[in-house]
């Protein structure tokens, strides 16, 4: 499927990388893993392009690294929160070390109410349907009964939100599109997946906004997405199982309304959900993540300064990397088998992405038995040929019978 040589990712002494780490994956992978590297085979003018991409790349990576340590890191390492997750730790461990997904990732209860609305006139308007704002006030309770009262002082973030565009007729099939880190704009997404072009194509779309983001931030947060990091290691662990738990909400609540399927792609830590929903929701017709990073601790240590710093701490404070791992491997979906049929897992790839990086793609395509698998020539932001992969996604989606 992929219109380029796939990526050949390589040790520091430049052998070939083994992306297969035996059980369990937190413990065996190599502790080198950030320090891999990406080989790519392909003409003087596809490489141009991806050196251009990279610079893009490094210009965002480097907002969201001044943002988040001036912002978000101070929150982490206050001495009450490194306190609670020195204590609290072994819970997700044993949840990780005991392999069931359903354990971490727990089922919404039945008849959640979902207040509908007529989005704004901002708002996409398809000609021959409606476009709806949807929101219901999240149950949700922290996995963890000792961190619930923490984790939900954020009043915001309880209302859970998505825009959903319906044909006038009857319901269709539904693509659900999750948003990256910060990037939560319905219009950005809508125009970044061409949702109008699979919109006319005859589907529905579901944008859905993930936790402490969009309407969901709280009223001093400095950006959208502010709260996802800025709480330490294990209010992230709960933030997926959040973002995970809402989704399927709105997932019943599409199916209990006549939808006949429904499949999710989503970018960047949207493409992390989104392989995090194919490893515990089996009702999904497809999972497509976009540029997905496999293992957050691992892309973060690749990142200069915050790297760094996070390296530095977890070091005096005696923790290894692998130790870091099992902290954060509930929320990886390298702990978890897919929970849908590997011919229904689409992966697209950049071969040269510097923020959630190329290798971590290739991890999960090899953990998953290597589905298919998309490759174009660029980064994390500019995706070249776009317009190919966005057509070996309606050429995936047809041969699955994902069809309007």
């Amino acid at each position: 499927m992929s219109p380029v040589l796939p990526p050949e990712i390589v040790t520091p002494r430049r052998r070939p990388a083994q992306l297969r780490p035996a059980s369990p994956w937190w413990r065996n992978l190599d502790p080198q893993f950030p320090a891999y590297r990406v080989v790519n085979r392909m003409d003087r003018f596809k490489r141009l392009r991806m050196q251009t991409s990279s610079l893009t790349d490094l210009g965002l990576r480097a907002g969201i690294i001044a943002a988040t340590t001036a912002l978000s890191l101070p929150w982490s390492l206050r001495p009450d929160t490194l306190l609670r997750d020195r204590r609290e730790r072994a819970f997700y461990h044993d949840l990780a070390t005991d392999g069931d997904a359903h354990a971490f990732f727990q089922k919404p209860k039945p008849g959640i109410r979902v207040r509908v609305r007529h989005s704004g006139p901002l708002a996409h308007q398809p000609k021959d349907g409606q476009s709806y704002l949807l929101s219901f006030k999240s149950p949700f309770e922290a996995v963890n009964p000792r961190v619930r009262e923490d984790y939900h002082r954020h009043d915001n973030n309880e209302i859970a939100w998505a825009q959903y565009w319906k044909h006038g007729d009857k319901p269709r099939p539904t693509i659900a599109v999750i948003h990256g880190f910060i990037m939560d704009s319905y219009w950005v997404n809508s125009k970044f997946f061409a949702l109008e072009w699979f919109y006319e194509q005859g589907y529905d779309v579901l944008l859905y906004t993930l936790p402490f983001h969009g309407y969901r931030q709280g009223l001093l947060s400095p950006f959208s997405g502010h709260g996802y990091f800025s709480h330490g290691p294990l209010h992230m662990n709960e933030v997926h199982a959040h973002a995970i738990h809402d989704f399927r909400v709105f997932l019943d609540w599409l199916l209990s309304h006549g939808v006949p399927s429904v499949g999710v792609t989503g970018i960047s830590m949207g493409g992390y959900a989104t392989a995090l929903l194919a490893s515990v929701e089996d009702r999904l017709a497809f999972a497509i993540p976009v540029v997905p990073p496999a293992s957050l601790v691992d892309m973060v240590f690749e990142w200069p300064v915050l790297g760094h710093l996070i390296r530095s701490a977890l070091a005096t404070a005696g923790i290894s990397i692998q130790e870091a791992r099992h902290t954060l491997a509930v929320n990886s979906p390298l702990t978890w088998q897919l929970a849908i049929p590997k011919d229904r897992v689409l992966l697209i790839g950049g071969m040269d992405d510097r923020i959630t990086f190329t290798k971590h793609t290739m991890l999960l395509w090899e953990h998953w038995d290597r589905p298919a698998v998309h490759w174009f020539p660029g980064g994390h932001v500019l995706h070249w040929g776009q317009g190919d992969y966005l057509k070996a996604m309606r050429r995936f989606l047809d041969g699955i019978g994902f069809k309007p």
